[in-house]
């Protein structure tokens, strides 16, 4: 099996910084695993990597997509495979989206109902309520995994069995859930209140950088809040203010919140959904000891 390395974590971890140290080190390429860095214009709000921080290294799935368009896990595994399949230089998956990178390492396949829009335009009129007592009655085993508040899973999962005629729960147990690669994914963690700090400067930092004319911009070009590229952390929160509903400092704190929220999130998925290797990349020791094991593994 091909040998895949994939930096994993919280958002704010340094996932980035690892990456291309690794990629330096094995002269690698970059996969970025994110869901919004696909899209060009949405550089501030995503995190996006700068050329700068690339460097000589190549970096793929970055800047492919207008923000018009839409993109699924399904496009990425497609799309992450190829790369990894044709190629014979060392891959590495940088990226954040729990659900993009298990559809790519493992033997997950999409029946062709779930691939398009990742949810049903009109399961939209449903309250939360009703989209779980919807959920509940077609899938009760996938309803125990999804909180009530969670409006975007439930609607992902309705849509799914729509289209496949079948329930989520059902399609994931027909899966044998086997790593298709040989991959090493290394987590990036630190203190937790070390973590939340740096969330809230870096929403700091993209608040100076030009967020907010980030979001004119694609305004005037035609995007809209009801594009997919805007759903990410960074630009939903836009949407009440250009409404005039708060202010710009209460989407600062919305933001950040929201970071907060979605790094406890991460934390918890990827530790009961992949076997991560941890360590703490606010360590030098830490971090010299999982580049060894990191050294160790590609060496094999």
């Amino acid at each position: 099996m091909k040998k895949v390395l994939v930096i994993a974590g919280p958002t704010a971890a340094g996932k980035t910084g690892f990456s291309i140290t690794m990629a330096e080190k094995l002269k690698a390429e970059v996969i970025s695993g994110d869901s919004i860095q696909v899209y060009r214009g949405l550089d501030i709000g995503s995190g996006k990597v700068t050329k700068e921080e690339m460097g000589d290294i190549p970096h793929h799935l970055i800047d492919i997509l207008s923000p018009k368009d839409s993109y699924s896990s399904a496009d990425f595994q497609r799309m992450a495979r190829k790369i990894i399949d044709e190629s014979d230089t060392p891959m590495i998956i940088c990226g954040g989206t729990g659900l993009y990178l298990k559809a790519c390492l493992y033997d997950y396949s999409f029946n062709k109902e779930e691939e398009g829009p990742s949810t049903d335009p009109a399961l939209e009129q449903y309250t939360n309520e009703e989209l779980y007592a919807m959920l509940e009655k077609i899938d009760p085993v996938q309803i125990q995994k999804i909180h009530v508040n969670n409006r975007k899973r439930l609607m992902r999962s309705l849509t799914i069995a729509q289209r496949s005629g079948k329930p989520q729960s059902e399609i994931e147990k027909e899966q044998s859930h086997e790593m298709i690669y040989d991959a090493f994914i290394a987590g990036c963690t630190m203190d937790r209140e070390k973590l939340y700090a740096k969330i809230n400067r870096r929403v700091e930092m993209m608040f100076e950088n030009g967020l907010k004319n980030e979001i004119e911009t694609l305004l005037n070009q035609g995007v809209t809040f009801s594009d997919a590229s805007m759903q990410g952390i960074g630009y939903k929160e836009w949407e009440s203010y250009f409404r005039g509903n708060i202010t710009e400092e209460e989407v600062k704190e919305e933001i950040q919140k929201h970071s907060r929220q979605f790094a406890k999130r991460q934390y918890t998925w990827f530790r009961h959904q992949m076997p991560v290797h941890w360590f703490d990349i606010s360590e030098k020791e830490d971090t010299e000891r999982m580049i060894n094991e990191i050294m160790a593994w590609y060496q094999r």
